[in-house]
């Protein structure tokens, strides 16, 4: 028999510092499935929910989630960047770019910024730039990851290569197109205590409600077109060792979304645009049957000297697994929020319980006068 068995995605010594990939397939996206990502990741925000609202606060129609768009450039660029990764790293400088409305088209390119190998046969450390852009190659959001890329010899029918995207260096350095909004907007379908005048830096928010992750993860995995069997396949992960071995891991992308709309009632509900997400990572593995809940702190409130009646809330999410937020606050306190990178510098222990946590820049609207 004439065998061929196609391999996806790189080991270190394919990854080559400015090497820019095209990714496959992108996605057309309805309201339908943008609602519905909306719905399922518990978003508040009625921008993305309530089509009238939206325009009333400058958008041309129901606004597609930042964090869908996200999971979809990543995902869309695992084929590519890290279909052979040990693990994803970290979320760096997610700069959502322009409003996506439904029955646009992404796509998404990734350029390599970095590659730092660790020793002979060691796993290496690969840095990446990514761009997602629209039908007419407009940049609607750009963010960095660092992946964990496996030394081993390639595999002789890598089905991937480099490509020549001209507009990629304009993209990368794009800066946001925020609407304005109107002088009016409905009334009633927010809460009356998320707005920037109800946050004081310092404060520490609990959120009350959990999230029960079930096997849900494996359609929403394919559905945002992520390709790496650790999400789905359960033969690949029973052949894993240490914390990875057994289940399939939820993708982490949808860990984030989760995190981030348990939050959303409390902070972000009044939101008019999610300016940025940095120093985001995943510090323990999720699996179907895990409970999710979340605490957030208010870092700064800051005004914005823009057309819009808002200012700049800086906010640390922080999500947990498995034990409600108040219990956790009040076993670790302070210690909860420290960066888990630093521990071991300090020779403190991570927490178990920790599964996530992201630097978060919203503009928020000021209440109405």
């Amino acid at each position: 028999m004439r065998i061929r068995r196609p391999s996806y995605g790189r080991v270190l010594a394919q990854f080559r510092e400015g090497a820019v990939f095209a990714h496959p397939r992108g996605l057309t996206l309805s309201a339908a499935f943008a609602q519905e990502f909306a719905c399922t990741f518990h978003e508040a925000n009625p921008i993305y929910l309530n089509r009238e609202y939206a325009r009333a606060h400058g958008y041309d129609h129901l606004v597609v989630s930042p964090l869908l768009v996200l999971n979809l450039a990543l995902s869309m660029g695992v084929q590519n960047d890290s279909e052979q990764a040990i693990a994803h790293l970290g979320y760096r400088r997610v700069v959502p770019l322009r409003p996506v409305y439904p029955e646009e088209t992404l796509r998404s390119f990734t350029r390599v910024l970095g590659v730092r190998e660790r020793g002979a046969g060691k796993p290496g450390v690969v840095r990446l730039q990514t761009v997602c852009v629209n039908q007419d190659d407009e940049p609607v959001l750009r963010y960095e990851r660092a992946v964990l890329i496996p030394a081993r010899a390639p595999a002789p029918d890598t089905m991937v290569g480099e490509a020549q995207v001209p507009f990629f260096e304009a993209a990368a350095a794009a800066d946001a197109q925020l609407p304005v909004p109107r002088q009016s907007y409905p009334g009633g379908l927010t809460g009356s205590r998320t707005y920037a005048e109800d946050f004081t830096p310092g404060e520490v928010i609990v959120h009350a409600a959990g999230r029960t992750v079930t096997d849900e993860h494996l359609p929403w995995t394919y559905r945002l077109l992520n390709t790496h069997p650790l999400h789905f396949d359960r033969i690949y992960t029973a052949g894993l060792e240490g914390a990875l071995s057994g289940e399939p891991v939820v993708y982490g992308g949808l860990v984030f979304a989760w995190i981030c709309g348990l939050a959303s009632r409390d902070v972000s509900e009044n939101a008019l645009w999610d300016l940025e997400y940095d120093e985001g990572y995943h510090t323990q593995p999720v699996f179907a049957g895990d409970t999710l809940t979340a605490l957030s702190r208010i870092e700064a409130v800051e005004d914005w000297p823009g057309p819009h009646r808002a200012a700049v809330v800086r906010v640390r999410h922080v999500g947990l697994k498995n034990v409600r937020p108040e219990e956790a606050l009040a076993q670790h306190g302070e210690e909860l929020f420290r960066p888990e990178s630093e521990k071991k510098a300090l020779g403190k222990r991570r927490l178990e319980a920790k599964v996530f946590e992201i630097e978060r820049r919203l503009l928020i609207k000021r209440r109405p006068v």
